[in-house]
């Protein structure tokens, strides 16, 4: 990511214009940051694309992504500290006034995004400087991350407004329907088609935080792969995933020596495996110390040992992603956020561990995933069997299914997740499309995960809810439906 001051002063008047107003997705910055005299050269075209990535550096999205991803799965639990909108979140208790059912964090990051979109063509007419291909690759920045937010948006809510033009003045804030999953999807598709080819391959061979923490082919290569397993497609989820395994930019961090594999892989960050990380720093804090660290943390690990993790007599040998990796089990401390490779937390002023978004170790396993849906069950396994190499998995997580089962691979595959991407945003996401393939033939994926954790006095209602597969996508917030008159609010909370 960019560090030059002079950029971090333009990136603040573009994100505090991008977040300051409250009308319908939040789209319409204040004046001036879009009119014909700041749209002039290549550096304020780059300035604005900056600031698309620094709206993620909010410490309420991240903490959004973590929350959306894994609260409403089986691996984290609510404390005494948590808040009631947390707490009913989790309980299956979900209103249309509840915050966390608020897009318009995302649709903030979409408008900067729609805004470099729409107005970046037009420096090239009074910048000589400025070359096409230059242009091409800002803007394939900018396509790319609004496919990524528009992503989220899709597996969080299902159907939403699609947002495609900047909104700069109130004469340009449009009242919009929700568009289909599918029309959503094909607009992903589409500006990760066009990222695909004019995304940088690399910004600096110097410095690695800048290709970890901007855009390349390879984080679209992996967002094409992730949303082609969403749909099903998965040809063209194995084909974008070897063209991420066939660059050998990329590898497993060592994990032969577990305190360095953690070192390497998450407290410093930025390593030979991460293809995109929100690069959180000491002047942009994540929010994980007083969320997941301190004793009035509001969330913890609510993982069963050794179910999903295994266990050894012998104490030298266990998996290096449980204890000590992804959680520690004597507190249930979140460590992957805020511990480090000794046995103490983070002090709060070095709370910067980034944020991932992929790693190589996700390219593998959804490469595995597609595999075990196209008769290629036995590579599949293979792919797995990489993956729990590295991490030194215990014999007692091992499984062998027939390589012709595609559910059984798939199931396989679907644990080995939870124990590679525990806390890491992922869970919901993965059981979810786990159990909605072939018209949710597996829903018990869902409803079994949730019998494990849910409140006993709360135990048959949440699982009635999460029968109705509408459910599984949240409600559109109350004040959202009050200023657009075209929303329709999502079946199941009618």
């Amino acid at each position: 990511m960019i560090k030059n001051i002079k950029y971090k002063i333009l990136l603040i008047i573009i994100i505090l214009s991008g977040s300051s107003c409250n009308k319908w997705l939040e789209l319409k910055p204040q004046d001036g940051i879009v009119r014909e005299d700041f749209w002039k050269t290549k550096e304020q075209l780059q300035s604005a694309v900056v600031g698309c990535y620094s709206s993620l550096l909010s410490g309420a999205l991240v903490q959004n992504l973590f929350i959306w991803g894994e609260l409403r799965a089986d691996m984290v639990s609510t404390t005494a500290f948590s808040t009631i909108n947390e707490v009913d979140y989790k309980n299956a208790e979900i209103l249309s006034t509840n915050s966390l059912t608020n897009w318009s964090l995302l649709y903030s990051t979409i408008n900067l995004c729609n805004t470099v979109i729409e107005y970046g063509p037009e420096v090239i007419k009074s910048d000589n400087t400025l070359t096409q291909q230059q242009l091409d690759a800002y803007l394939g920045e900018a396509r790319a991350l609004r496919a990524m937010m528009y992503f989220y948006l899709l597996r969080i809510w299902g159907e939403v407004p699609l947002q495609l033009k900047s909104s700069s003045s109130d004469s340009k804030i449009e009242q919009l329907a929700k568009s289909t999953q599918t029309e959503v999807f094909n607009q992903i598709i589409s500006d990760l088609d066009f990222a695909a080819l004019n995304a940088p391959t690399t910004y600096s061979s110097s410095n690695p935080g800048m290709d970890k923490g901007r855009i390349t082919k390879y984080t679209v290569y992996a967002l094409q792969a992730d949303a082609y397993l969403w749909m099903d497609k998965y040809e063209e989820c194995i084909a974008a995933c070897d063209k991420v395994i066939n660059s050998n930019r990329f590898g497993l961090t060592d994990g032969s020596i577990a305190s360095d594999w953690y070192s390497t892989l998450y407290e410093r960050g930025n390593s030979t495996e991460s293809i995109f990380e929100v690069q959180f720093d000491a002047q942009a804090l994540n929010p994980w110390f007083g969320v997941l660290a301190q004793p009035t943390r509001r969330f913890e690990s609510s993982i069963i040992v050794p179910d999903l993790f295994g266990y050894d007599l012998d104490p030298n040998k266990k998996d290096i992603r449980g204890d000590g990796g992804s959680y520690r089990i004597s507190d249930a401390v979140i460590w992957k956020h805020v511990g480090t490779s000794t046995t103490n937390t983070v002090a709060e002023n070095q709370s910067y561990r980034h944020w991932f978004v992929y790693r190589y170790a996700d390219i593998l396993l959804m490469k595995a995933e597609a595999c075990a849906w196209s008769n290629k069950g036995q590579e599949a396994l293979g792919l797995i069997d990489n993956i729990r190499a590295r991490a030194q998995a215990l014999p007692a997580t091992a499984e062998s299914p027939d390589p012709t089962d595609a559910t059984a691979v798939s199931d396989y595959i679907l644990r080995e997740r939870s124990r590679e991407f525990a806390f890491e945003g992922k869970r919901w996401y993965d059981l979810l499309r786990h159990a909605k393939r072939n018209n949710y033939a597996h829903l018990d994926l869902i409803t079994d995960a949730i019998s494990m954790v849910a409140p006993p006095d709360k135990q048959q209602s949440m699982i009635s809810k999460f029968k109705d597969v509408r459910s599984h996508y949240l409600p559109i917030i109350i004040t959202e439906l009050q200023a657009d008159k075209k929303l329709v609010q999502n079946p199941f909370y009618n």
